[in-house]
């Protein structure tokens, strides 16, 4: 194994990286937006297959050459299928089948990467079958001469203590294939840490094209969330939200990657309010929510105000909190800098926001097939200082969830100190971070005359 398995290249990274831009793009989100189209699954299945085999065609080249990789192997078993094998399969090839064996060779010289699946049951023709059962030989020979024949100098494997990403060879399988190889290339195995991470957290232009239609489906939820049509202050409770925002995602025909939240701040409340709390007239209103759909995921917190009687908009100190938590941002997403490690991407961003007087807290994560997706964590909500998780560098075609808060104090409520948290999904191109479907500047109110 590689003693340094955060690399990625780093000296081609940090040599050509570039800075984002100090004043990064910015757009508002439309608060109650309609709905995109959702696809039947015969229309998903056809552009789940076409993202596939471009992503095929050229991530794993790139990340092989880039990392030095001749070969790379990825096994998995039905029902528990490396995470990155699970991007990998066909539509129409929901699980694994029985003990799934994919071989990425590179045989240099300019030549296209072989993709191979030492498998009884081929995947939708993205990899050659390489094994035919009914010839007598076994599955782990079959694979130990596939390797003899094209004599790799360095064979990868998903097998990380950093990363479940990157882990996804289970003990008893490494086990197998380990003792299936000869000892000259029992010796050549290594880590495949940098070829999983960059797999899953690399998006292509094909995928950006449709992203901002699921994270407009994710706002258009909350937009309907936070109405009249949900909320009935003094009758509905953070739950009847909740679960009406998992109904409402499921009745789209799309998943939920976490069971969403709703709290309440309340004036004169030290704690947030939730589960069969009523909400009120006065209240603000927080929702994390979380959708799949297409294979790509959102993540995504909003703040909205219970107008009382008489209010046409909420008090000016709510209203500059949220203000507060968009400077974080911007502090945040003009220190995304290609090459720069995600603990110093938040150690500068952090100076940025300290020196305009806020106080911030900031916890942003790769998003893209999984929620919490694969690349650095640019801080957690209880460490906001250097992590080991914090030490993988930011690359670019990467999408993020801008996941942080700004603490401030609300003159109308008493000086009560309230975190105004925020998460909105944004992509980083290399140069600048965009917000995939806008972020969000203004506060929903429930209870107005136009909603």
């Amino acid at each position: 194994m590689r003693n340094l398995i955060y690399g990625l290249s780093a000296l081609a990274l940090l040599s050509g990286g570039t800075a984002a831009a100090d004043e990064p793009t910015q757009g508002e989100v439309s608060l109650s937006p309609a709905t995109p189209e959702i696809l039947s699954l015969r229309e998903r299945a056809k552009l789940h297959d076409e993202w596939l085999g471009e992503r095929l065609d050229t991530v794993v080249p790139e990340l092989m050459r880039e990392n030095g990789i001749d070969m790379w192997v990825l096994v998995a078993r039905e029902y528990l299928e490396d995470p990155v094998v699970d991007t990998m399969l066909n539509a129409t090839s929901l699980h694994a089948r029985r003990r799934t064996i994919l071989v990425f060779n590179d045989p240099g010289e300019g030549q296209d990467i072989e993709r191979l699946t030492v498998s009884r049951y081929g995947l939708g023709g993205f990899f050659e079958p390489a094994w035919v059962p009914e010839d007598g030989d076994d599955q782990w020979e079959r694979f130990a001469e596939i390797v003899a024949e094209r004599d790799p100098k360095n064979i990868a494997i998903n097998v990380s203590s950093v990363s479940a990403f990157a882990d996804g060879l289970t003990s008893s399988q490494y086990t197998d294939l380990y003792n299936a190889l000869d000892p000259v290339y029992q010796a050549r195995l290594v880590s495949g840490f940098d070829l999983a991470i960059g797999w899953l957290e690399t998006r292509i232009p094909a995928e950006m094209e449709y992203y901002d239609d699921i994270v407009r489906t994710a706002h258009s939820i909350i937009g309907e969330a936070f109405s009249n049509k949900v909320i009935t202050p003094g009758i509905t409770t953070t739950d009847d939200v909740v679960w009406w925002t998992r109904q409402k995602t499921a009745d789209l025909g799309i998943d939920s990657w976490f069971h969403n939240s709703v709290h309440i701040f309340r004036e004169g409340e030290d704690e947030e309010l939730m589960g069969d709390a009523i909400i009120q007239e006065g209240d603000l209103l927080w929702i994390d929510l979380g959708i799949v759909y297409m294979g790509l995921s959102t993540d995504t917190q909003h703040l909205a105000y219970v107008l009382k009687e008489g209010e046409t908009d909420a008090p000016e100190g709510l209203k500059a909190g949220l203000r507060a938590s968009n400077d974080v941002q911007d502090a945040l997403t003009s220190s995304f800098v290609t090459g720069l490690s995600g603990n110093e991407i938040l150690k500068n961003a952090r100076e940025k926001a300290i020196a305009q007087g806020l106080e911030p807290s900031i916890y942003t994560h790769p998003l893209g097939n999984h929620g919490h997706g694969a690349g650095p964590s640019i801080g957690f909500w209880d460490n906001q200082g250097p992590t080991e998780k914090g030490e993988y560098r930011l690359r670019p075609n990467t999408a993020w969830s801008i996941e942080l808060y700004a603490k401030t104090a609300v003159p109308e409520w008493g000086g009560q100190e309230i975190t105004f948290r925020t998460e909105e999904d944004a992509f980083f191109d290399g140069a600048t971070v965009r917000y995939i479907d806008g972020r969000q500047t203004r506060l929903h109110l429930i209870g107005s005359a136009t909603d």
